[in-house]
């Protein structure tokens, strides 16, 4: 007897997966998500419990649920992770540094829900529009770019961040991941500063880091 093993419960504790599912045309296996999962994904608010997030997660309101799919991503608490497997539902956690790591976890939910031709056109996509970026910028200057994932402390965003630079036509100037003080950013005086703080959008505060820490 052929069983569907498929999940058909899912709760998604990070944007990304819930995007992922959204492109791959599976949101009616969305059972929960976050509220920066809405933030990014409107049509994800619609009728689904809304529960903590990857860093926050508890395991009582993850299985009252009943999913039989928890999908996670850094960045995460080392508690968070076990309140999760708690919940007793099987888990997928993503951990992508480099846009390779991205597509590849893209085609690994894909197979989960049984939608590989799906994932495979969603990779193209991105590849494709990446690719005609890339072209467009090919033989202008480069501009030199800081970009952080997180502001307090500062700390450079990651791999697949710097690669999305270079294709645009920048260079990004600090090492992923690094965590530089101000006055070092400052010294190495970017063209261009981005404040990409993990699930803050745009309530970032601009003015007052720049402010605060003596940039233009």
């Amino acid at each position: 007897m052929n069983h569907d093993l498929r999940p058909r419960r899912i709760v998604s504790l990070q944007p990304s997966a819930t995007v992922i599912l959204r492109d791959l045309g599976q949101l009616d296996r969305l059972v929960a998500c976050t509220k920066y999962c809405v933030d990014v994904c409107r049509e994800a608010g619609s009728g689904r419990r809304i529960v903590d997030d990857s860093w926050t997660a508890h395991a009582e309101e993850i299985a009252a649920l009943q999913p039989d799919l928890v999908i996670a991503a850094v960045p995460y608490q080392e508690k968070s992770v076990a309140e999760i497997m708690k919940a007793g539902a099987r888990f997928f956690g993503l951990a992508p540094h480099k846009l390779d790591d991205i597509y590849m976890d893209i085609v690994a939910i894909a197979g989960l829900v049984g939608a590989a031709e799906q994932g495979n056109d969603v990779v193209n996509s991105m590849q494709g529009e990446i690719e005609h970026v890339r072209a467009l910028v090919a033989n202008l200057p480069r501009s030199t770019v800081f970009c952080e994932e997180w502001g307090k402390p500062i700390i450079a965003s990651q791999p697949w961040v710097a690669e999305l630079i270079e294709a645009a036509g920048g260079k990004a100037i600090s090492e992923p991941a690094h965590k530089p003080s101000a006055e070092e950013v400052k010294n190495q005086d970017p063209d261009v500063l981005v404040a990409a703080w993990c699930g803050a959008g745009d309530r970032v505060p601009l003015k007052k880091i720049v402010r605060d820490r003596d940039w233009s």
